[in-house]
């Protein structure tokens, strides 16, 4: 019977696909879909947390591992993802062919609402509450790779046919401002024991509050060059007033509907990029290479973690340029650059990204929090220790990636990675970071670097291209329905058309 409703899960995550459409505010009612009335909320919040988890590990990780310095492509996928590999904004909002970042986000964010108005009607608080954390999420997603979007507006059926756009300040604090009305939301939920649809927490209500904490301190640290201070600070104010904290160590969003080892139920992460049902190797899997540059970072520190996360190449690891130009040069030959190392290739035994393919997704790690709170801390915005802050979130990545915890006092007392002998403690915390959320999230690599500019790690190397991008364009579905909202927002995207929290 577990087997059987986790099966329903991922069944019910498909047809939230199937009914996905060109127009993100038109909801057609389908008896079959997880918005329709003859699901309960216990199906389809499931299905919806589910959903939003897919689009974070491989469309959101995707873009982020290619534009932040993590992944390019051996010779054998030179014609693949060339649009990113080139920055190519046109293609990536293309119709067909482009990267739906914005229909599935709205989608996601609909598919709350209809769970929230639903549970308005039940007077269920939990569902209400964390439907809001989750819009809260995503709308802050959408405002980080598109800026200006609508708000107030969005997710209102076919009310408004051309939502207005809100400036991605104002959906930042309206964000916020959710996440914090759905964390008290569910607080005052009643207690009803564990909760088996809950697929992160299991109705654990300390723990969506902290998570929903966490969500609104990436939110406040996203604005740490242009930011309001007094608002940061009455926001942080507010986060201690509520008194649950954030994720901290051994405390994770996973999310386990429980996959299933068949096509299109198994971890998309693994099914994506390592093996499919038979246990063969998917073509992600063997073209995408680590870049030069990353395989340099983590042997210059001595990192333990890259013989976990990597096969080595006649006892050498071997990355390649992202964007490489020289595709004809054996050196960058599938056989000759490094893969992803996972289970199959550690005697069956987890190891590093692939551990098994029941494995759950990851929504949010616990070394993401830390590090965010290391980087609050060395600011002055928290309180805690800085120093402790980073070493706890460098100790919860070697947990994750299988690295023996006893390595980590022989790696920490490098000079390089040592946060006590760093005269840029910022720049080192945002290092460690980086190299900690390789393909994990790699998403926060592309903020990290716009808000920042760290780590220094080179643009494509494509032939011709200057510059790097700096935000998506509006895609051709919205410009086709809300063309002249669309078009107002520019799209000079590699050298003025910022998001908002992107210092120049």
């Amino acid at each position: 019977m577990r087997n059987v409703k986790k099966g329903l899960i991922l069944t019910f995550v498909g047809l939230i696909t199937l009914t996905s459409c060109d127009k993100f505010l038109d909801v057609n009612e389908n008896p079959n879909a997880p918005g329709a009335s003859t699901l309960p909320l216990s199906a389809k919040f499931p299905a919806a947390i589910v959903s939003t988890v897919n689009q974070e590990t491989i469309q959101l990780n995707q873009i982020g591992a290619f534009f932040g310095g993590y992944w390019g492509t051996n010779n054998d996928g030179n014609s693949s993802f060339y649009d990113f590999k080139t920055y190519n904004g046109p293609s990536i909002r293309n119709q067909r062919g482009g990267v739906p970042v914005w229909e599935n986000g709205f989608n996601n964010i609909l598919y709350f609402q209809l769970i929230k108005d639903e549970a308005f009607s039940s007077g269920d608080r939990f569902y209400i509450g964390a439907s809001k954390i989750m819009q809260g999420w995503l709308f802050l997603r959408l405002a980080d790779v598109y800026n200006n979007i609508p708000f107030d507006e969005a997710a209102k059926g076919t009310e408004f046919k051309a939502p207005k756009y809100e400036d991605g300040k104002s959906v930042y604090q309206k964000a916020v401002n959710l996440i914090t009305e759905g964390i008290q939301d569910v607080k005052n939920s009643p207690e009803v024991g564990v909760r088996t649809d809950d697929i992160i927490f299991k109705g654990n209500k300390s723990q969506w509050a902290k998570f929903g904490n966490t969500i609104k301190l990436r939110a406040l640290i996203r604005q740490s060059e242009v930011g309001d201070q007094s608002y940061i600070n009455a926001e942080i104010n507010t986060i201690e007033n509520e008194g649950s904290g954030y994720l901290s160590v051994g405390e994770n969003a996973y999310v386990d509907p429980g996959y299933l080892n068949s096509t299109g139920k198994l971890n998309p992460f693994w099914e994506n990029y390592y093996r499919n049902v038979q246990g063969a190797a998917v073509a992600n899997y063997r073209i995408i290479r680590p870049t030069v540059y990353l395989l340099d970072q983590y042997e210059l520190r001595n990192d333990p973690r890259l013989e976990k996360l990597y096969v080595a190449v006649n006892g050498e690891y071997k990355g390649v340029l992202f964007g490489n130009p020289d595709a004809g040069n054996p050196i960058y030959d599938e056989e000759n650059t490094s893969s992803f190392k996972g289970a199959n290739e550690n005697n069956g035994n987890p190891t590093g990204l692939f551990k098994k393919f029941n494995q759950p997704s990851v929504l949010l790690s616990s070394f993401e929090s830390l590090f965010l709170q290391a980087e609050a801390a060395q600011r002055g915005w928290i309180s805690g220790n800085a120093k402790t802050f980073y070493e706890d979130a460098i100790k919860e990545s070697f947990n994750y990636l299988s690295v023996p915890a006893s390595e980590f006092a022989q790696y920490n007392v490098q000079n390089n990675v040592n946060l006590d002998n760093a005269s840029a403690k910022i720049a080192r915390i945002i290092e460690q970071k980086w190299l900690a959320l390789n393909s994990v999230n790699s998403i926060e690599a592309w903020n990290d670097y716009r808000r920042l500019g760290l780590p220094d790690f080179p643009g494509t190397a494509a032939t011709g291209i200057t510059g790097r991008p700096l935000r998506f364009m509006y895609p051709e579905t919205e410009r086709g329905t809300n063309g002249d909202n669309a078009a107002a927002q520019g799209s000079d995207l590699m050298t003025k058309d910022r998001v908002w929290w992107d210092k120049e």
